[in-house]
């Protein structure tokens, strides 16, 4: 189960603060300010990129017609919905999966073999990488389409398309390293509970029994709850970039047609 949060900076991201809740982060807000830290992921060269990006000049469009932006505004926002519920359906419904989707078993024991070689946490991250495949072959196209269609909007919006493009081009590798360190993280979780797990049997002077670990009361079947927990949080990160845009889109458009109201 996890401990209650006391260390975590309430301005971070959902992921952190469930990380940190279990205890395999440190959830303490960073030293320096965000645009400190986030230069240091920006080299010379990324800068005098992003820099072409705010100083260039963006010609004028031709006016759209109120009621293609109410369609356009509801058709990112469908898409948008549709691609984070096919997700969230992906992660949440059988929970643990092997890689062809089928509900999958606790691995079992060895004839005579020890809690050691009882549990192992492979299955877990191959799951957790596999669903990590599957989030960003869904995000990533998402992304673009709506980058695709601010860039046919406004001047603005053409820019904030643009500059999204070129920082999403100079932080995606760092983005992805970080990422792909979960699974890692998790293990640590998985190995903390195992121990939790033998040292209750032990005090107790009870032997393990594997078969029963993945009951509703079993510390495996919690760390099931937990990687779920995990991955909706990280869902919701990779999401964040495409939501930005689409709400922007919205007050463009919403305030385009205040104007024209007016």
């Amino acid at each position: 189960m996890m401990r209650a949060l006391t260390r975590t900076n309430f301005h971070s991201s959902r992921l952190v603060r469930v990380l940190a809740d279990l205890a395999v982060v440190d959830g303490r807000a960073p030293d320096g300010d965000f645009a400190e830290k986030l230069g240091l992921w920006v080299k010379f060269t990324d800068a005098i990129a992003l820099s072409a990006v705010h100083n260039a000049s963006t010609a004028s469009l031709p006016d759209t017609p109120a009621g293609a932006q109410s369609a356009c505004r509801l058709a990112l926002s469908e898409a948008y919905a549709r691609v984070r519920a096919n997700l969230v359906n992906s992660i949440t419904r059988c929970g643990l999966f092997d890689a062809d989707r089928t509900r999958m078993e606790p691995p079992s024991p060895e004839p005579g073999a020890d809690m050691e070689d009882a549990t192992t946490y492979k299955p877990y991250r191959r799951n957790y990488l596999a669903q990590q495949r599957d989030i960003e072959l869904k995000v990533r196209p998402l992304r673009i389409h709506v980058r695709e269609v601010l860039g046919q909007s406004s001047p603005a919006l053409r820019k904030l398309a643009t500059l999204d493009a070129a920082l999403d081009a100079i932080l995606s590798e760092r983005e992805s390293k970080l990422f792909s360190t979960i699974p890692a993280l998790l293990e640590k979780r998985f190995h903390q509970l195992r121990s939790a797990h033998q040292q209750a049997l032990v005090e107790t002077l009870q032997a393990g029994k594997p078969g029963a670990q993945m009951q509703p009361a079993g510390w495996l079947a919690g760390f099931g709850q937990e990687l779920q927990t995990v991955l909706l949080a990280e869902l919701d990160v990779r999401l964040q970039p495409t939501l930005g845009l689409i709400e922007a889109f919205n007050l463009n458009s919403t305030t385009t047609q205040h104007h024209i109201n007016v």
